[in-house]
């Protein structure tokens, strides 16, 4: 049975399961032991610094150096979490750039006054602003499963960061290191269906992070003759995808994901279909959060489908729209949302002896209105005009760029807002993030990077009549 979808937290119990299992067979063979590391003696403070500074000396060959990275990669696997803790404080508080080395350099680069000088100067420097425990992530790399043991070494870092801020220089480090391991030009882009391994397959339900499968009926419904699903894997983690995207090929935009994923529905024959839409893009790698894959992945697809099926001629989302109702909530609790007159004139007969603005407001501490013929129908204006507002509007603080992530996100692809949909998403999760709202966001591949550019030089949100309408509307 496929395990319930989390989100992002769906790969959280590999840390300590499968993956670290995995990851002590491959280095049992480098270490040469078959038992439990001796966690009392390699968990203490001083010893772990001894392994790093060994680890740092680079004493001996390549073997030499390796059997020192697997070991003490192998201990910390067999750590307890506060001694994992230690580790991590140790290297991030005690294994940075030489103070000493640092002035050196700059010093050396104040006093040269040569082209060749300055600029031997400024390589110097830029050596001696790498900490000393980059080097031993890089050593990490190096083993057999390495790239695998650092993406979960950040997505425990990303964790303990929230109650240790002070490991933040240790998580950005790796951060920057796994941008330049996990380049685009490094993956394989890789179609997803029924046959696929079984062992994959699981993997899709617990990394499904937008519309959660409920088992294996959901997941080969999903992996029908009418949808599409891809996804990046990485060399050294060829069995475990890294973000991957859901596709179904339907006629015209489809504006509701219950029917999207009704189990019970025939298929199209996929040559019938005009529109692929991707309604799902999940990233199944939390240590990998903030390490864009997403564009990439949508333009790559895209071409794939176009050349298995050519009749496609329109390419979008199904998307959820999180924080709207929250940010709803808050602009109402200001009192700073107005209602129009036409909106008022229609709220008045449902909200009875409420005032309209407190109908509003308490309508959306449930969503029992939903099965209100009368309520919905006046809710509807108010809430796809504010609805509108936010996604046009409301920027980042700071920024000219859309507060909305998932806007944001596609925004920056260069697609542009296409429609909005009154009860796209009925589900609990949707009413609670956007009140039953989805969008569609049209990839007009002759317009890709006008919108790209327009969003990213200009902050211009680029969005069909339909949707700017929705503002204005009286």
């Amino acid at each position: 049975m496929v395990k319930k979808a989390e989100g992002s937290e769906g790969s959280k119990e590999s840390f300590l399961g499968s993956t670290w299992q995995g990851l002590r067979s491959a280095w049992n063979e480098i270490v040469r032991v078959s038992t439990r590391a001796d966690t009392n003696g390699d968990a203490n403070p001083d010893n772990i610094r001894e392994q790093i500074k060994a680890c740092l000396a680079q004493k001996g060959g390549e073997v030499s150096a390796r059997n020192r990275a697997a070991t003490l990669a192998r201990a910390y696997l067999d750590f307890s979490p506060e001694e994992r803790l230690e580790f991590l404080r140790i290297l991030n508080n005690e294994f940075g750039a030489d103070a000493d080395l640092v002035a050196g350099a700059v010093d050396e680069l104040q006093m040269a006054t040569e082209v060749e000088e300055i600029e031997t100067a400024r390589y110097r420097l830029r050596l001696a602003l790498e900490p000393a425990r980059v080097k031993l992530l890089q050593e990490f790399n190096t083993l057999q499963s390495g790239p695998r043991f650092l993406v979960e070494l950040r997505r425990e870092l990303i964790e303990l960061k929230r109650e240790h801020p002070e490991l933040a220089s240790l998580e950005r480090d790796l951060k920057e290191l796994l941008r330049s391991w996990f380049d685009i030009g490094f993956l394989d882009l890789r179609s997803i269906n029924w046959n696929s391994p079984a062992s994959l397959l699981e993997k899709l339900g617990r990394y499904e992070a937008v519309h959660r499968m409920r088992g294996w009926q959901d997941l080969k419904n999903r992996l029908d003759s009418d949808r599409r699903c891809f996804a990046f894997f990485h060399p050294c983690m060829q069995d475990e995808p890294l973000i991957f995207i859901e596709v179904a090929l339907v006629k015209g935009l489809a504006n509701q994901i219950q029917g999207l994923l009704n189990e019970k529905a025939s298929a199209m024959e996929p040559d019938e279909a005009d529109t692929a839409i991707f309604y799902s893009i999940s990233n199944a790698q939390k240590g990998l959060v903030g390490i864009s894959f997403g564009n990439f992945l949508i333009k790559q697809v895209v071409d794939c489908l176009r050349r298995e099926l050519p009749n496609l001629k329109r390419f979008a989302t199904l998307s959820p729209i999180p924080g709207y109702v929250n940010w709803l909530r808050a602009e109402l609790a200001k009192g700073a949302i107005q209602l129009l007159p036409t909106e008022v004139k229609k709220l008045k007969p449902v909200a009875g002896e409420v005032k309209p603005i407190e109908f509003v407001e308490k309508a959306l501490e449930t969503s029992r209105w939903i099965r209100d013929e009368a309520q919905s129908e006046a809710l509807k204006p108010v809430l796809l005009r504010l609805c509108a507002t936010y996604l046009l509007s409301v920027k980042r603080s700071g920024m000219q760029t859309a507060a909305n992530p998932v806007a944001h996100f596609h925004l920056s692809n260069g697609a542009r807002m296409e429609q909005l949909n009154w009860m796209g998403d009925t589900s609990s999760k949707g009413m609670q993030e956007s009140a039953g709202i989805m969008i569609n966001y049209l990839y007009r591949l002759d317009r890709i990077d006008v919108y790209h550019e327009d969003y990213r030089s200009k902050g211009k949100i680029n969005a069909s009549k339909a949707v700017v309408g929705l503002m204005g509307k009286q």
